[in-house]
């Protein structure tokens, strides 16, 4: 069994804390404001960014994951929790003596900046235009050029219990459903995540970049319309001549491959969103 440290323990880091404990490794969470846990995750309280980083557990530790996310969407907040964290850690992991066989970094997919409807994947080029593409880049260096074995995982647009925007909005009718829209979802269920991180580190080895995406990216209007038909809601309809040459602002037009993460052998929990919305609505989630 294993020791793991998950620093930045958020909605997806609380899933890897139980996915672990239940395998019987032995794990600590670490978050600004920690409190007991019912899932045998030991809670540290730390600021991931202080000078001397974030407070550590006495035991070597094997596993390190990073998962961290910005609290707001400023440069600020996208720097603090992408670059100032990382180097946080890693300055504490080394202070401490520790030397982990392997860190786990989440990422993003919107690392990515096509925007012509073409797949991408690991080996694509990453040249994006936002600052919090920009950072997150910035952020994978910080820790594929540290000291420690290091691999990222580019997570896509993150969907579960506790986090079903489109499905909250299609459930009240506020969603409308653009035909001509320029904007593909690429979509993970949250336990996908969970299960994609714990798998990728009992692996001997890795590849330095996975991409942790189902395997049906789809146009948004796709995604709505299959929604509400399950919900059975009428959503309205717009379409635009002008949408389908506009640039997509949010979000992106392309399709991001999860072929490496199925080739290495992981099986996805939600193998597409069907399964994962699907699941969510026949629970009641809200």
């Amino acid at each position: 069994m294993a020791n793991a440290l998950i620093a930045g323990y958020g909605y997806v880091g609380a899933a890897l804390g139980a996915a672990l404990t239940a395998f019987g490794h032995s794990v600590w969470g670490v978050r600004r404001r920690a409190e007991p846990r019912g899932d045998g995750v030991r809670m540290l309280s730390g600021d991931l960014c202080s000078e001397s980083g974030p407070p550590l557990p006495d035991v070597p530790l094997d596993w390190v994951f990073y998962t961290a996310s910005a609290d707001a969407s400023t440069p600020e907040a996208y720097r603090r929790a992408y670059v100032d964290g990382p180097r946080g850690l890693l300055r504490a992991l080394a202070a401490g003596g520790h030397s982990p066989r392997r860190m786990l970094f989440t990422s993003s997919t919107g690392v990515y900046h096509q925007q012509d409807g073409e797949w991408v994947d690991e080996t694509s080029p990453t040249e994006p235009v936002t600052f919090s593409g920009q950072t997150l880049l910035e952020g994978e260096r910080v820790f594929l050029e540290g000291p420690f074995p290091a691999t990222v995982v580019r997570l896509a647009g993150i969907y579960g219990p506790g986090r079903t925007r489109i499905l909250d909005e299609v459930r009240s009718g506020a969603a409308v459903i653009r035909p001509n829209e320029r904007r593909i979802l690429n979509l993970v269920h949250r336990d996908d995540c969970a299960g994609a991180l714990a798998f990728l580190a009992t692996q001997d080895a890795l590849a330095s970049v996975y991409c942790a995406v189902d395997d049906a990216p789809a146009p948004r209007a796709e995604v709505l319309a299959w929604l509400a038909a399950r919900a059975g809601v009428r959503l309205a309809e717009e379409t635009s001549p002008a949408e389908a040459g506009e640039p997509v602002m949010h979000g992106g037009f392309r399709r991001v491959s999860n072929g490496r993460l199925r080739g290495a052998g992981y099986g996805f929990r939600f193998p597409t969103w069907r399964e994962g919305f699907g699941a969510l609505m026949t629970s009641g989630v809200q």
